[in-house]
């Protein structure tokens, strides 16, 4: 296993627990020797390796940050797991989504919006990842105004509830076993949440093509044609897209987390290819102006580690507040499309090539900069909080 990563230059890894550490070195040690191997295979024929499933079951960290599910661990900090998501999008930003989208996004709307009886039901088959899941929230003709504007909609009947609508962007959907579906109901006008489960009928997830940016991730168009889901799975604790955005606010955070790894590994790439690669008789990594790049690149992920540790220190307090992840989630992306371009920068032409990884990190960053709310959005929810005026349209 590796130890101290060259580009975790105040030794924040230091900060874990001993016990914690070794998970994520274990985390470490899987990216490198069961997906490096796969990805760029895979990433240039846009497909999922789904043989991966079954070695994450084997790797049994789904759950972990849920008490009483996964590998019966106590439930870990918000900084391992911030601090794992950064280590398995070091190595590939797809797989990495494909995890965060099933660890996160969808066993987090389970575990705070369902009833114990939901939790207990769902959770520990997804925890030992023999079910997969998927959340369905953004929808072809809305993103950012999606509090407002959901177009899916809920009707009740009887015991069943009767969902329309499209989403789209969604990540694991053509495989998913379980979809946390978002939709508004059409007699209160409060979104609720619901768990639809594969092959349902009138559910249809047809696979999005020639994507560029995380080609590995299966992301899916969806179609809701009067898909009757019971009362049974409709998540219990969310009442209004207030209780959704908990869970936005929770996993936005670790969007900046994955925005780090992508600036780490495309940090590690430029620092190798400097090394090795010569010009006029010496490694440019003698030059200065490829210096000053590499020392940019280091400032950008050591301020942004930094800014990262507190947050998930916030988030262990149970404290932290909408505007915490929105900051964190605006600044680390932005910082992170720096270090991508001037990685790819220092390989040159070379750069352009899958073979020498950079460009996937390159165009996969561009995905990480969008999703969980725009760069702009989340300048807004910041400037609210610190003005007390709302610039929202």
């Amino acid at each position: 296993m590796e130890d101290q990563l060259t580009a975790d230059f105040y030794d924040y890894e230091a900060l874990l627990p001993d016990e914690e550490r070794k998970l994520l070195l274990r985390v470490r040690d899987f990216m490198r020797t069961e997906v490096k191997p796969l990805v760029n295979e895979y990433w240039a024929k846009g497909e999922f390796p789904h043989e991966l499933v079954g070695k994450f079951r084997e790797l049994g960290l789904a759950g972990l940050p849920y008490e009483g599910y996964g590998e019966h661990l106590p439930a870990t900090s918000h900084l391992l797991s911030g601090m794992m998501a950064m280590e398995m999008t070091r190595t590939d930003p797809s797989v990495a989504t494909f995890f965060g989208v099933h660890n996160g996004l969808a066993m987090y709307s389970i575990y705070s919006g369902g009833d114990q009886e939901q939790r207990d039901r769902w959770l520990p088959s997804m925890a030992a990842m023999d079910k997969i899941g998927a959340f369905a929230m953004t929808e072809p003709l809305g993103g950012s105004d999606v509090a407002g504007g959901m177009r899916t909609t809920a009707k009740r009947d009887g015991d069943t509830w009767i969902l329309n609508g499209a989403k789209k962007w969604i990540g694991n959907a053509t495989f998913a076993d379980l979809v946390i579906v978002w939709a508004r109901d059409v007699d209160d006008n409060h979104v609720k949440g619901f768990v639809v489960e594969k092959d349902s009928p009138g559910f249809v997830p047809v696979k999005i093509e020639n994507k560029f940016a995380f080609r590995i991730v299966e992301n899916a168009e969806i179609t809701l044609t009067d898909v009757r889901v019971p009362e049974a799975n409709r998540l219990q604790g969310i009442n209004s897209f207030r209780d959704v955005a908990e869970i936005l606010r929770a996993t936005r955070g670790g969007v900046a987390w994955q925005a780090l790894g992508v600036m780490i590994g495309a940090y590690e790439l430029a620092l190798d290819y400097a090394k090795e690669r010569e010009q006029f008789g010496r490694p440019i990594a003698r030059f200065q102006l490829v210096q000053d790049l590499l020392v940019k690149s280091l400032g950008n992920i050591t301020a942004s580690w930094g800014m990262l540790t507190q947050l998930a220190r916030l988030q262990d307090a149970g404290i932290f507040k909408d505007e915490h992840s929105s900051l964190a989630k605006a600044f680390v992306t932005s910082r992170m499309r720096e270090v991508v371009a001037w990685g790819r920068e220092i390989f040159g032409g070379n750069g352009i090539v899958l073979d020498n990884d950079i460009m996937r990190f390159f165009t996969d960053a561009e995905a990480i900069y969008s999703f969980e709310g725009t760069r702009e959005m989340n300048t807004l929810i910041v400037g609210k909080a610190i003005t007390g005026q709302s610039a929202f349209v």
